[in-house]
């Protein structure tokens, strides 16, 4: 599978590391109240790569989610999950970083500022000429101080897995 094509699916014990790769422009499958059975099923029914820190849960199912792979990850921090993850799959972290809502993992869509006059703060109406919109939560996006917060942390992720 490409790698621009790669789907995945993380389990309840990674909400953050789903986060970071939807944040990255991933499409990552996300529910924490899914079980172990309703997870394979997704992962198979979707073509989506399981990741999860459950072995027993890679044992019972390891003959259907080797169609589609999974990734054992062995370290609780997300910072570590995600170097494994990139590194695993050889994941391009600049490609597409920010096409993706961290909330929902709707596809990011570019709208008019005007569109979203009355949709955000005065005071970033005024300061931001870009926007986006998630296509699935229509929560709205700009390149603010979290936007840079997240690109210094992505930069030192960058220098940490090159």
């Amino acid at each position: 599978m490409a790698e621009g094509n790669l789907k995945f699916i993380a389990d309840m014990m990674l909400g953050k590391l789903a986060r970071w790769l939807r944040i990255l422009g991933y499409d990552v499958a996300y529910d924490p109240k899914a079980d172990d059975e309703a997870l394979v099923q997704c992962a198979v029914n979707e073509g989506r790569i399981l990741l999860t820190k459950d072995r027993r849960l890679v044992e019972r199912w390891r003959k259907k989610l080797r169609q589609h792979g999974y990734l054992l990850l062995d370290s609780d921090d997300w910072r570590e999950q995600l170097r494994q993850t990139v590194a695993h799959f050889g994941l391009d972290i600049r490609k597409h970083q920010f096409t993706r809502c961290p909330d929902c993992n709707g596809v990011l869509e570019a709208v008019s500022k005007e569109s979203v006059r009355y949709r955000v703060p005065f005071f970033v109406f005024t300061q931001h000429e870009h926007f986006a919109r998630c296509s699935q939560c229509g929560k709205i996006y700009w390149a603010g101080s979290h936007y840079e917060r997240i690109s210094a942390a992505l930069d030192e992720l960058l220098r940490e897995t090159s």
